[in-house]
């Protein structure tokens, strides 16, 4: 098969480029079409890839404000055609999945998220600091974009989403059934650490950005009494600082060659607001901690309460609270908080993504409908 992979754009790194990472080891002779590739913000060996980015790429400050250019993204991905491959691998969660292909060939979407700014706008609004006009002129623009992107949806051969609350949104915005693949996590640098002593501290990892509602955290953590470490940069921290006291300590952006030991250490982590799937609480888990999560999105799947951590039910100080003042991390056995960390693993992943494009394009070649075959669970 000849597989080109799709990736809405490169200019930061998360999540979504940890599965592209895993995505081009396995189908390393794949090119990457993407509309954007900033080269200094990204890891230096993504140059060696066959990156064939879009005309957006050659705007003018669009390496420095990508932003400002929202209208253009899906007029750009909508005039792409992907030729002469046989299956077409998008990593979406912004307008990729809209390109166009021959009817010889197979779009198989990996879904981090339907849009969140075009289906979301009312949750994505409550954290930016827009003016009332901004997001008063913003609404007919995303009533547009949903038309576009259901459309775009359609266009889709299959769907894969990245948890079971991701599928969710994928059947009630698009209309499409989905298969849950979790996302890659390299869990053996983290299990590695599992042994080190545990410290006076509670952790997040995350990016310093509103929805991921660290504020929650501080707050409950300040009542609470407790010592709170914070790993990570963005644009609100300033704002969290202004709510912390001396028990948060602001750790900045940590090392990924750091972050095990500081995982292992934690008494555990907190996960204070949704998210779509979440790679730090099984990274945590990897390192034998147990994880405090909102109870939605991601941890609903990768964190079991009273084996893995706990789920807090509402997204305010109290609810975290109340969790968290009766949380004993003595009360988890490690080696069973590993064990569920092990089904997440890159190989995981990977072995369940290559069977899925095979069994997908065999059935397509085949002209017979499609049901996939898990080889790890064996259904």
């Amino acid at each position: 098969m000849k597989i080109a992979l799709v990736h809405d754009w490169l200019n930061q790194v998360g999540g979504a480029e940890d599965v592209l990472d895993a995505l081009v080891r396995q189908y390393p002779a794949s090119p990457v079409y993407t509309s954007i590739f900033d080269k200094r913000r990204m890891p230096a060996h993504y140059q060696a890839w066959d990156i064939r980015t879009l005309w957006t790429d050659r705007l003018p400050a669009m390496h420095r404000r990508h932003q400002a250019y929202l209208p253009l993204y899906p007029l750009a991905w909508n005039n792409l055609k992907v030729d002469r491959f046989d299956v077409i691998l998008s990593n979406k969660s912004g307008f990729c999945h809209g390109l166009r292909f021959s009817p010889e060939s197979l779009h198989i979407c990996y879904c981090l998220t339907p849009t969140r700014y075009v289906w979301q706008l009312d949750n994505y609004l409550e954290g930016e600091a827009l003016s009332a006009s901004a997001k008063w002129l913003l609404r007919p623009l995303m009533s547009v974009l949903k038309r576009w992107d259901y459309a775009a949806a359609q266009r889709v051969s299959h769907f894969i989403a990245i948890s079971s609350a991701v599928q969710e949104r994928i059947s009630r915005f698009y209309g499409r059934t989905s298969t849950v693949i979790f996302p890659p996590v390299e869990t053996a640098r983290f299990e590695a650490m599992a042994s080190e002593a545990v410290e006076d501290y509670f952790l997040i990892v995350s990016r310093l950005i509103p929805y991921k509602r660290i504020d929650l955290a501080i707050q409950a953590a300040g009542a609470l009494g407790l010592k709170l470490k914070i790993a990570g940069a963005g644009r609100d921290r300033e704002r969290l600082r202004a709510l912390a006291g001396h028990n948060v300590e602001f750790l900045g952006f940590v090392p990924e060659a750091e972050l095990p030991s500081l995982m292992a250490r934690s008494k555990a982590l907190i996960l204070p607001g949704l998210e779509d799937f979440g790679i730090t609480p099984v990274q945590a888990q990897a390192a034998g901690r147990p994880v405090i999560a909102f109870g939605g999105g991601g941890a609903l799947d990768t964190v079991i309460p009273g084996v893995t951590g706990e789920h807090f039910s509402d997204l305010t100080v109290d609810s975290l609270k109340e969790v968290w003042r009766n949380f004993d991390e003595r009360a988890y056995n490690s080696q069973e908080i590993r064990a569920h960390a092990s089904r997440f693993d890159t190989s995981v992943f990977l072995g369940r993504i290559n069977a899925f494009v095979v069994q997908a394009w065999d059935a397509h070649t085949a002209g017979q409908k499609f049901q996939y075959r898990d080889p790890v669970d064996g259904e």
